[in-house]
């Protein structure tokens, strides 16, 4: 164990070392906070049960409303957004000063969120047509698929921000603000068709986004903005719920008339705005927390893998219930219905085994998430007389994946 503990000093130092001293370490530590959020927030609030024979899919807030709070915590999405305005409008900035031309700017970032998407679509592939030729039933390879899929929404939404950077980086939030409102106001109180909604699936996360890239340029350089943005999101969320008819719940739930998320509401947005607030109000304490090495060397890891930890972390609890359908009987926490408190008591245990079977998902894939590094050529190494001067050393491992990293932005 002590061999253990100085071998992650000594790593941690490096990382640490090897980061520039004008890097923002909270914007990182933010982007962790928000991915681990929507990891265990979807494997608290999704269930795969047993009870109607195969496996189907239910959510413990269908049945318990009073644990509607706990999707406060675990909706992190909006944080998400406001990060990724943030690093796309700086990136796009430093890119332009550069002479690095849009298209091959925008073409890195995005190969860099769909590159690992595709070892989830191939390996699923697979699997489902194993499955039915095994003998399956249609709907439990329907309910794996759409769990694997749905997060993928997100990724489409974001990516079309990102192209889109240029044109909505000086975009007021107001103005998606109001597109959201009016559409809720057209659906919910002036009956309009359902469809309308899908408006607010790109202006309801724009607004993080452009919140994101206007502190890109300095705009919550004090704190009281954040505040406001803080303290108003708050209010307007609370009003919502209590007085407008918006649900609780931060996320969608089964059968549920109105579904906060699916599309974003405009109880959804402000609370995101909320979010967004408290999250640039927590920048001071972020900071002095990712001065020490050690907490800064987990948040730069977690970052150099993010997406292959978000798009494998429902495979992950997937196969644990999958394995687990090989007990005799039913797995408290894992196959029952989640209908009492014993539930998520039962859940709760089952997360380090989640979390362990992600960590497998990580050791095969999380190279698909990293770009090749160009392999170094021996032969730049000078030569004087007949004595080969040497060259600099491979960087270590550790230092690299820094670097890596730092890429990542």
């Amino acid at each position: 164990m002590r061999k253990l503990r100085a071998r992650w000093s000594v790593l941690a130092d490096r990382i640490d070392a090897g980061t520039p001293l004008d890097r923002d370490r909270t914007v990182d530590a933010l982007r962790a906070f928000a991915i681990l959020g929507v990891v265990l927030g979807h494997w608290l609030v999704t269930a795969l049960t047993t009870a109607d024979g195969g496996l189907s899919t239910t959510s413990p807030l269908a049945r318990l409303p009073w644990l509607a709070p706990v999707s406060w915590l675990f909706q992190t999405l909006a944080v998400f957004f406001l990060v990724g305005g943030h690093v796309a409008a700086r990136g796009h900035a430093s890119a332009r000063e550069r002479g690095i031309p849009y298209g091959a700017w925008v073409g890195q970032r995005l190969s860099r969120l769909f590159r690992p998407v595709a070892a989830v679509l191939a390996l699923w592939a697979v699997t489902a047509g194993g499955m039915l030729l095994g003998g399956a039933e249609l709907s439990t390879v329907q309910t794996l698929v759409k769990l694997v899929l749905s997060p993928l929404w997100f990724l489409l939404v974001f990516a079309v921000l990102t192209a889109a950077t240029p044109l909505v980086a000086r975009l007021s939030p107001l103005w998606p603000l109001a597109v959201v409102a009016g559409v809720d106001v057209w659906r919910f109180g002036l009956g309009g068709p359902e469809w309308i909604g899908g408006v607010n699936v790109a202006a309801g996360w724009l607004v993080p986004y452009t919140l994101g890239a206007a502190w890109s340029r300095g705009a919550f350089a004090r704190r009281t903005p954040a505040a406001l943005l803080f303290g108003g999101g708050a209010a307007a969320t609370f009003g919502l719920v209590l007085w407008g008819g918006y649900p609780a719940s931060m996320v969608g739930v089964p059968g549920a008339p109105i579904s906060n998320l699916n599309p974003p509401t405009l109880a959804a947005v402000a609370f995101g705005l909320a979010q967004c607030g408290l999250a640039l109000l927590l920048r001071g304490p972020l900071d002095r927390a990712m001065r020490r090495p050690g907490a800064w060397a987990k948040v730069a890891l977690m970052n150099l893998s993010a997406m292959t930890v978000f798009l494998w972390h429902q495979t992950a609890m997937m196969a644990v219930t999958a394995l687990g359908l090989l007990a005799p009987a039913d797995l408290p926490g894992l196959h029952t219905v989640p209908d009492s408190a014993q539930w998520i008591a039962a859940r709760l245990l089952w997360l380090p085994v989640f979390a362990a079977a992600l960590g497998v998902c990580w050791a095969a894939f999380r190279t698909y998430e990293q770009a090749r590094r160009p392999k170094r050529s021996t032969s730049s190494r000078p030569v004087t007389g007949s004595r080969t001067v040497p060259g600099p050393r491979t960087a270590p491992r550790s230092r690299v994946a820094s670097e890596e990293v730092i890429n990542h932005a």
